[in-house]
């Protein structure tokens, strides 16, 4: 396998992980800033009011991009880990 071609599988693959990964994480990010948001506002600081709605919202995020993400990983195994493996 020469160099470059393993560089930019490697580019690749971590750029499919990016936008893999992206819905779950900015969801995870928005309803973060959130609930901080209106703890700082109501001074209210219970642990469980940071983690439940996170995990309720990334689940949902996680449900409802799931065939996205199945799409995805299995457009770049096809295209590009495939097509090393046979040697095309």
């Amino acid at each position: 396998m020469d160099e470059i071609l393993f560089y930019d599988t490697l580019r690749e693959g971590l750029w499919t992980a990016v936008i893999v990964s992206l819905p779950i994480l900015s969801v995870a990010l928005v309803v973060g800033l959130a609930v901080g948001l209106f703890q700082a506002l109501t001074s209210i600081q219970e642990m469980t009011l940071t983690f439940v709605p996170k995990l309720v919202a990334i689940l949902a995020v996680f449900w409802m991009s799931m065939g996205f993400m199945t799409e995805t990983l299995t457009s770049f195994f096809q295209g590009t880990i495939l097509t090393l493996i046979a040697g095309v």
